[in-house]
């Protein structure tokens, strides 16, 4: 530095003495004022001393003024990876908490359920492993119906199924209740030899019945009607098609109008390839048939009800327009966060 300055080695002194004192970054950002801030040491230099008459003294201060950001900058790195854990930057922002999220199949049960309870449906859960009794023969499905084919359905035992629909909560709930109303929804896993872009071996149905003195299949249309215009949009609706279950009668096929095309079934004067007709399969259901009334303990000649049962993943899918079943089981990371 040439000719020393007398101020500039009192300063470097008492540096020393300071660093060989502090202990944490805290420590470090205090000396970091009390020598480089603007009422610092080094600025009263540049202000007490005569550096316009002599060039060679602000020089000096810069030199200075280098050489303790120099240090303070080792001492603050030296500080911030010692093995000392008591000591650290409580100021250096901490890493961000990876923030979880609800499955969207999760999300589509509690929605569900959510749009039920409005109605005054009260949520159940019955075995997703039942007797053959409750899974099928209850239910007016005979022993040679293709229901419960091997080839279709998980057996357990000759007895005992994988349940392959929830309607077996229709029983359990006549059973428990023993007498109407009843307003019930069940939702629960089911399971199915099934594996493709639309199906898989394992998936969630909901299962609604009511039982009450005087219900028909207006009283169905209704709450199929709103559950379609809350789950899907006010501009939904619904139809009824003959179709035949075992443990209903009658029985339909529930649709929903198609909300690409609007219902319409074309788009630009050509055929939907999403429907094709204005509408999409979306459940099945039914007035619930005389002898399940019997099996499950109630007379059918003072009650009526119906049911019905649809996918969860179905709904879902149309909901979403989701081209792929698969992909709501899978673990890429990147599809899951969008829901």
């Amino acid at each position: 530095m040439g000719t020393n300055l007398k101020e500039a080695t009192e300063i470097k002194l008492a540096l020393a003495k300071d660093l060989k004192s502090s202990q944490s970054s805290a420590e470090v950002d205090i000396l970091q004022t009390k020598y480089l801030g603007k009422q610092g040491l080094i600025n009263r230099l540049f202000k007490t001393l005569p550096i316009k008459t002599d060039p060679q003294i602000g020089r000096q201060i810069n030199d200075l003024k280098k050489f303790v950001e120099t240090r303070l900058q080792e001492k603050l790195t030296s500080v911030l990876t010692t093995t000392d854990k008591t000591h650290f930057d409580v100021t250096t922002p901490g890493l961000p908490i990876p923030q979880g999220s609800l499955h969207l199949i999760t999300q589509a049960i509690e929605e569900i359920e959510s749009i039920f309870l409005h109605l005054g449906f009260v949520r159940r859960r019955y075995p997703e492993v039942d007797t053959d009794w409750y899974y099928a023969e209850g239910l007016n499905i005979p022993k040679d119906h293709p229901a419960r084919d091997d080839q279709e359905t998980f057996y357990l035992s000759d007895t005992t199924v994988l349940t392959a629909h929830t309607s077996n909560g229709q029983l359990h709930e006549m059973e428990l209740k023993k007498a109407p109303p009843i307003k019930m929804i069940n939702i629960g896993k089911t399971y199915r030899r099934q594996l493709d872009a639309t199906h898989t071996p394992m998936f969630h149905q909901f299962e609604g019945l009511v039982v009450d003195q005087g219900l028909n299949i207006t009283h169905l249309l209704g709450i199929t009607d709103y559950f379609a215009k809350s789950y899907f949009g006010p501009d939904r609706r619904t139809r009824l098609r003959p179709h035949h279950f075992q443990f209903t009668e009658p029985s339909f096929e529930i649709d929903i109008s198609c909300e690409v095309c609007r219902g319409t079934g074309l788009i630009d004067n050509l055929a939907c390839k999403v429907c094709k007709s204005g509408w999409l399969e979306l459940g099945g259901a039914g007035m619930v048939h005389p002898q399940v009334l019997k099996n499950g303990g109630l007379n059918p000649t003072e009650c009526s009800g119906f049911a019905f049962g649809w996918g969860v993943e179905r709904v879902l899918m149309m909901k979403t327009g989701l081209p792929d079943l698969r992909l709501i089981y899978g673990d890429d990371l990147r599809f899951l966060n969008q829901f």
